[in-house]
């Protein structure tokens, strides 16, 4: 037998008072109501789920693993229980949005600014994360757009490039390197690098940019994103490589960039769901988000 919201509702509360007592006055009904649906649930799923001790329930092996379950469950009620509020007081409802940290740095938030302008109503959520964790959040329709700085090949979602950008050799004003037009490789071999992992996305587009230097370069210091870097390069920290979106509107006053030559294209991606189409709102913030990337082609967003 399948459990029903009230059901899944009560063992919830139980679960979270750890007492039938508590749990009938979380959700307002006897203490009398909550034992008998905890009994008739646990019959009809033929498991106990929990155990009687001095007066309070302990909940089973099979109620914990239960549980994690159930969670989701309810934060899905929960958000369609304020959709409904938000459509019921004329709001549009929400974006939510994930993003990679180069562009979640300046890109995105400016798009975010833009849409606000248009759609002071609708609620916008942000979350930066790596790309793996981009990917599974629109594979499991748990965000509705995602932005990130490189190109994406996964089978799960829908990849669109919106934009081109290059990769730049950031460091210190005052640095030695500010006195060449661009930098190449070979020009890098004297000064430490901030990297990135070798394992890492980005990590993996800085060595085969560095694959040209006629001598190994040095990794002096190791960061997992782009915008941890620029904060160690603007503390005179070092020297490191970054696409154009972190520094986007002279975000980091005391840092100052070349050209790396030769030149490494990075190509911004939007991610989507590969089943639901984009909802009218969120068509709306990719529209303000591509008039800040001139770039973008003219059919680089989706349907």
């Amino acid at each position: 037998m399948a459990m029903n919201l009230r059901q899944i509702e009560m063992f919830r509360a139980v679960m979270a008072t750890g007492s039938i007592s508590g749990a009938a006055r979380l959700l307002s009904v006897s203490q009398p109501a909550i034992s008998r649906l905890l009994s008739y649930t646990e019959d009809r799923l033929g498991l106990s789920l929990f155990e009687r001790v001095k007066g309070r329930v302990q909940p089973t092996p099979e109620a914990r693993l239960l549980f994690a379950e159930v969670e989701q469950v309810h934060q899905g009620v929960a958000r369609v229980n304020e959709l409904a509020d938000e459509l019921r007081r004329g709001a549009a409802g929400s974006v939510r949005l994930v993003a990679s940290p180069s562009v979640g740095h300046m890109l995105v938030p400016k798009a975010i600014a833009r849409f606000r302008q248009a759609h002071p109503e609708v609620r916008v959520e942000l979350e930066i994360l790596t790309l793996a964790d981009l990917i599974a959040r629109i594979a499991s329709h748990r965000a509705d757009l995602a932005v990130t700085s490189m190109a994406v090949d996964d089978p799960t979602v829908k990849a669109t490039q919106i934009g081109e950008g290059r990769l730049q050799v950031i460091f210190p004003a005052g640095h030695p390197l500010g006195e060449k037009r661009v930098v190449k490789p070979a020009d890098l071999v004297p000064y430490p690098i901030i990297g990135y992992g070798s394992q890492t996305p980005y990590g993996m587009v800085v060595s085969r940019a560095l694959s040209g230097a006629p001598k190994p370069i040095r990794f002096n210091a190791q960061v997992r994103f782009t915008p941890n870097a620029c904060c160690l390069v603007q503390a005179g920290g070092g020297v490191a490589i970054v696409d154009d979106f972190v520094l986007m509107d002279n975000a980091w006053p005391n840092i100052r960039s070349r050209p790396l030559v030769p030149k490494m294209a990075t190509r911004p991606h939007l991610l989507s769901s590969r089943i639901e189409p984009l909802s009218r709102i969120a068509r709306s913030f990719v529209d303000g988000l591509r008039t800040l990337l001139p770039a973008a082609p003219d059919d680089a967003f989706p349907s």
